[in-house]
C-alpha cells in the first residue's frame, strides 16, 4: 500500500492508541493527510502543542454520535481507523445508555458515513471483553464487531470494506492497571481483585503495528487476533512494585477471572498464522475471498488468557513498562 497517497482518519484520535498511531504513521508511513477526529478540544490542543504539529495533520472536533459531522470529516478520506469508545467497565455499567450511544450507535454512524463518503477501508478496534461478555462494555463491543463485519453486506457493490482487530489489555495505556499500580506503589500497598486473575497483554506500539499491518492485508469481514502473551495480575503487581504489600480485594462486578480472544464457537471459522488468528465471517453475503492456512485448529481449541502457551515473565514485563517507570 502506498500510504503517501492515502488520507487517513482516526476516531478517538487523542487517546493513547490514536497518539501512538499518529506518531508511527508520521515517522514511518507518511500519509498524505492524517485527521485526528475527537470531541475534546483540550486534548487536541495538548496533542498539537505536545509535538503533534505536522503539515499533514488535521484536527477535527466531533463526536461519533454525530453522523453529519462524521460525513463532513470523512470527505475524501481513504482509510478510517475507529478507536473511539467508552471503555471503562464501571462507567459503562453506571451509564449504560451512554455506552450504547457511543459504542453501538457511534459504530453505526461510522459505518454509514464511511459508505456514503466512499471510504475504501475501515478497521475498528475491539477487545477480548467482546467474547462471551458479562459486562455492558463487552456487550457493546460485541455488537460493534457484528455491525462492522456485516457492514460489508451494506456496502454492496461499493468499494468500502470493514474489518476488526481484537486484542487484550494494552500495557500502560490510559485507564489500564499499570498506571494505577504505579500510583499505589507510593503508598506501599498494591490492590488486586483476585490473585488467580490472568489477562492478555500487548504493548501500545505492538497494537499500532498490528493495526497498520492489517489495514494493508484486510479484504473485509475479518476479525484479526494477534498472538500475545498472558500474565497473572499478581505477577504484574510484583513486577511493578516488588517491595510492596499485595492485598486481594475481590472481583468487581462485570469482571472475569480470565479473558478469551478466540472462543470455541469462533474456532470453526478461524485460521491460524504465525503471528495471528483470523476469524472469518460465518456467512458472508458479499464477495468474500477466504484466507487459507496450512495450520488447522482443533475443534476444542480455546485461546484464553489462562490457557495461553506464551506467558509474560516479570523480567520481560519490567522491560516493556520501563525500569525507570517501575522505579518511580
Amino acid at each position: 500500500m502506498n500510504w503517501q497517497e492515502k488520507t487517513v482518519l482516526v476516531t478517538g484520535g487523542t487517546g493513547s492508541f490514536g497518539k501512538k498511531f499518529a506518531e508511527t504513521m508520521l515517522k514511518h508511513n507518511h500519509p498524505k493527510k492524517l485527521i485526528i477526529f475527537s470531541r475534546d478540544e483540550l486534548k487536541q490542543h495538548d496533542m498539537r502543542t505536545g509535538g503533534f504539529d505536522h503539515d499533514s495533520l488535521r484536527y477535527f472536533i466531533g463526536d461519533v454520535r454525530d453522523l453529519n459531522r462524521l460525513k463532513r470529516a470523512m470527505t475524501d478520506v481513504d482509510i478510517v481507523v475507529h478507536t473511539a469508545a467508552l471503555k471503562q467497565v464501571p462507567a459503562c455499567e453506571y451509564n449504560p445508555l451512554e455506552a450504547v450511544m457511543t459504542n453501538v450507535m457511534g459504530a453505526r454512524n461510522v459505518i454509514d458515513a464511511s459508505i456514503d463518503c466512499g471510504v475504501t477501508k475501515v478497521l475498528a478496534l475491539s477487545t477480548d471483553k467482546a467474547v462471551n461478555p458479562i459486562n455492558l462494555y463487552g456487550a457493546t463491543k460485541l455488537v460493534a464487531e457484528k455491525l462492522f463485519v456485516q457492514a460489508n453486506s451494506y456496502s454492496g457493490t461499493k468499494a468500502t470494506r470493514f474489518s476488526c482487530v481484537r486484542y487484550g489489555n494494552v500495557v500502560g495505556s490510559r485507564g489500564s492497571v499499570v498506571p494505577l499500580f504505579l500510583q499505589q506503589k507510593k503508598s506501599g500497598k498494591i490492590t488486586v481483585t483476585d490473585p488467580r486473575m490472568t489477562r492478555f497483554w500487548i504493548t501500545l506500539q505492538g497494537g499500532v503495528d498490528f493495526v497498520i499491518r492489517n489495514i494493508e492485508r484486510m479484504t473485509g469481514g475479518e476479525i484479526f487476533v494477534p498472538k500475545i502473551p498472558s500474565m497473572k495480575i499478581v505477577d504484574l503487581a510484583k513486577a511493578i512494585a516488588p517491595d510492596c504489600k499485595i492485598e486481594s480485594i475481590g472481583i468487581r462486578p462485570g469482571e472475569k477471572l480470565h479473558e478469551v480472544l478466540v472462543s470455541e464457537d469462533d474456532v470453526r471459522n478461524t485460521v491460524e498464522f504465525d503471528d495471528m488468528y483470523v476469524i472469518q465471517p460465518a456467512d458472508p453475503m458479499w464477495n468474500y475471498v477466504p484466507w487459507k492456512s496450512e495450520k488447522r485448529l482443533p475443534e476444542d481449541f480455546l485461546y484464553a488468557s489462562n490457557t495461553n502457551k506464551d506467558w509474560l515473565t516479570v523480567e520481560r514485563l519490567r522491560e516493556i513498562v520501563g525500569m525507570s517507570k517501575c522505579e518511580e
